[in-house]
């Protein structure tokens, strides 16, 4: 198995950042540094920055419904951080983000294999969401948002347009809208930019899994869930 993949595999990190720690000379395979193109064979002794890298035998995915106030980092030393409000036996991140601010689907695991599969742009994996905004909703906001809306994008500090989306109304102040992107606070800016106010948002569905457990719980995926990940 190539070296990074055989990181990520482990859990330890995703398959770039895997990447990093290599070209930064940090990996070794048997006591010899590792490049990108080292291939890891049974029983080979994998270190990054010393710590021994230990194969996966099974991957664990979980479906939590994030409250409000929950950020999704592996950084122990934020306080609310998504790790310590799991408190799984094992180490776990998140597939993707959800806003402090929002609630919902979110999904962890041990595998940073799964989760660039989860979060590449090209597959365009839906996700739905059901949004409250501070005013009446008119019919010219939801057609708006559907035919996709310049933001700015605080990570390339640059201006995109998003891709179109579904939107429908579901009651005074109330929409659905369904993504395949996942832009930096994307809704919230999506609806600021037609001077709209998200009073909350509540992600509902990821792919083929909704949301379906109380909030602050979670549970495992299936093996056959998990397999539609892929």
């Amino acid at each position: 198995m190539r070296i990074n993949k055989y990181i990520a595999s482990s859990g330890f990190c995703s398959r770039r950042k895997a990447e990093e720690y290599i070209l930064n000379h940090e990996v070794t395979v048997n006591g010899k540094e590792a490049t990108l193109q080292t291939i890891v064979e049974e029983n080979d002794e994998v270190k990054v920055k010393d710590m021994l890298i230990k194969p996966q035998q099974k991957t664990i995915v979980l479906l939590l419904n994030k409250p409000v106030g929950i950020t999704c980092t592996t950084e122990l030393h934020i306080e609310g951080n998504i790790i310590d409000f799991v408190h799984y036996p094992e180490r776990i991140f998140p597939i993707g983000r959800l806003d402090k601010d929002s609630s919902g689907l979110i999904l962890l695991t041990n595998n940073g294999d799964l989760v660039n599969e989860c979060l590449r742009a090209e597959n365009g994996h839906e996700k739905e969401y059901i949004v409250e905004v501070d005013k009446a909703i008119t019919p010219s906001f939801l057609t708006n948002l559907s035919k996709g809306v310049k933001i700015y994008n605080p990570v390339t500090n640059s201006y995109v347009v998003t891709l179109p989306c579904k939107v429908s109304q579901i009651s005074k102040r109330k929409f659905s809208i369904i993504l395949t992107q996942g832009y930096n606070r994307q809704i919230r800016r999506m609806c600021s930019a037609f001077d709209y106010h998200v009073r909350s948002l509540k992600r509902i569905r990821f792919m083929h899994l909704h949301l379906d457990v109380k909030e602050g719980e979670y549970r495992l995926l299936s093996d056959s869930e998990i397999q539609l990940l892929k």
